[in-house]
């Protein structure tokens, strides 16, 4: 029987939620076999090897190298540029996965002119491979690309902004909350690098259920261990018998101009098998 891996999770965060389906797909990868569920404030997996930990994970998901599709800046029409910025990105060995699930727009936070392979490589080298609390990691995020500052009067490293999957940064970016669109001003602040980049490869095989609602949608922490092929159909209430709460959440427009928009919290709309 292997050891598990514990990390604590706000499941009413759809970022965290989804970050969590993307652990459980790496881990996956690693070790055929792993299997995970939610317990009460904690998401366990239990991987197929014993020796398997955290730490591994995290470290081969930031040394992974990144192949994008027809990524990369683009020059001739605004919609032949939102194409090649909407490109698949692959990751290498060891996970060997393709994302391009943002081709659902309705599921998409971010705008169409942002460069999701290089926010998604900022974020993801910006993990913590130490903490064993991953989501509670807030943090400027800089792009890796960039030079450091030679001393102390240079300017500072690009900073990189999330794609709001973290509903603790959406719910306080949209203008009518704040008084005043934060892009606007090119403002940054702290954001979870794990919860954005994990966030980014969960959401590849794990969906959310549509609602009928526009940018509403549904999903089920599932608590008995499953492997992904099954989690994934739990996550969006297609798997008969599986207990677990079920949660809805909007991606809501956080500008006037209603190209950017963010997960909000979601609400439990059921307890356990209540349909």
């Amino acid at each position: 029987m292997s050891d598990t891996i514990r990390i604590p999770v706000d499941v009413t965060n759809p970022g965290q939620f989804f970050a969590c389906c993307g652990l459980l797909e790496l881990a996956s990868r690693l070790w055929p076999g792993t299997t995970a569920a939610f317990g009460p404030d904690e998401f366990v997996v239990e991987p197929s090897d014993p020796s398997a930990i955290l730490r591994t994970i995290l470290e081969a998901f930031r040394r992974l190298e990144l192949r994008a599709g027809d990524g990369g800046d683009a020059e001739g029409s605004d919609d032949d540029r939102d194409d090649v910025l909407a490109s698949p990105i692959s990751l290498g060995e060891p996970f060997n996965l393709t994302l391009d699930w943002w081709l659902d727009k309705a599921l998409k936070p971010w705008a169409g002119s942002m460069n999701a392979e290089l926010i998604f490589g900022a974020m993801r080298r910006a993990v913590d491979t130490e903490n064993t609390d991953p989501f509670s990691d807030l943090r400027v995020v800089h792009d890796p690309t960039e030079p450091a500052p030679s001393n102390k009067r240079a300017k500072q490293a690009k900073k990189r902004e999330p794609f709001y999957f973290d509903a603790r940064r959406g719910g306080n970016a949209k203008s009518l909350d704040v008084g005043f669109a934060p892009d606007a001003f090119s403002m940054t602040s702290a954001t979870c690098p794990a919860v954005e980049s994990l966030c980014m490869v969960g959401l590849q095989r794990f969906r959310p259920m549509p609602t009928g609602q526009p940018r509403v949608f549904d999903y089920r922490a599932w608590t008995i261990p499953l492997p992904p092929s099954l989690a994934a159909a739990a996550a969006c209430c297609l798997l008969p018998g599986v207990s677990g709460d079920l949660y809805r959440f909007e991606n809501a427009f956080r500008t006037d101009q209603r190209k950017h928009k963010g997960f909000l919290p979601a609400t439990r709309i059921t307890e356990g098998d209540t349909p």
